[in-house]
């Protein structure tokens, strides 16, 4: 990680109230809240299939999914209508403020939103998750602390990840990032797979949104 999460928080915090409109202006990560949505829906099924040979199943109103890295809370509201329960968790209070307000314009109440990081999600040992999604956060690691973070989601239980991000699907253009070399610490779409096979997933879709920016998807294989 190249900043602090204490570093990361306070930029976060100072950009709460405008992040919605910088970020909507961006074609990418739109569609990638999109596909981040449809994919733990369930709606997007021709593009994946579940390790056992079958569709996956949609998300239903009995479940819960975790958002990793929830800022405003664009995804996790979104899926409110068809989950039980959605947890948002972030280490940026403002982001949070700013989702919370959201909630309470639109009266959603089965979303909760606290403090929480990749490698201690801050969910509670009695709580199942079965879903897991994330969205335009997890850059913000190196290598290995994606790792240590798709390790940690793996204990938790779900039965599918879904993770919206900056990668690298070739060698980037260092004219025209897609990010913020400064603060920022992509990998590439191998190292990702990678990481997430060796933590009981298995890929079941790629989407790439950009060639810096893409959608993957993976479930927890059988008996993992």
């Amino acid at each position: 990680m190249k900043r602090s999460l204490d570093e990361h928080a306070s930029r976060f915090d100072e950009v709460a109230g405008e992040y919605d409109d910088s970020q909507n202006d961006t074609e990418e990560y739109r569609a990638c809240v999109s596909l981040v949505v449809e994919h733990a829906v369930g709606e997007a099924r021709s593009a994946s299939e579940s390790p056992s040979g079958q569709r996956p199943r949609g998300l239903s109103e009995s479940d819960t999914v975790l958002d990793l890295g929830t800022g405003t809370g664009a995804i996790a509201l979104a899926l409110a209508d068809d989950a039980g329960d959605v947890i948002g968790r972030d280490i940026s209070e403002g982001m949070m403020e700013q989702a919370r307000e959201k909630a309470d314009e639109q009266g959603i109440e089965n979303v909760e939103f606290g403090e929480g990081r990749f490698r201690e999600p801050n969910v509670g040992a009695d709580r199942e998750v079965d879903v897991v999604v994330s969205n335009f956060a997890m850059h913000h690691l190196s290598d290995e602390e994606k790792r240590e973070a798709i390790e940690a989601i793996a204990e938790l239980g779900p039965q599918r990840f879904v993770l919206g991000d900056v990668m690298f699907f070739g060698e980037p253009n260092p004219d025209e990032p897609f990010y913020s070399p400064e603060v920022d610490d992509p990998s590439t779409v191998g190292y990702l797979a990678d990481a997430l096979t060796d933590a009981g997933f298995a890929l079941t879709a790629v989407e790439q949104v950009h060639d810096q920016v893409g959608v993957l998807v993976a479930e927890r294989r059988n008996g993992e």
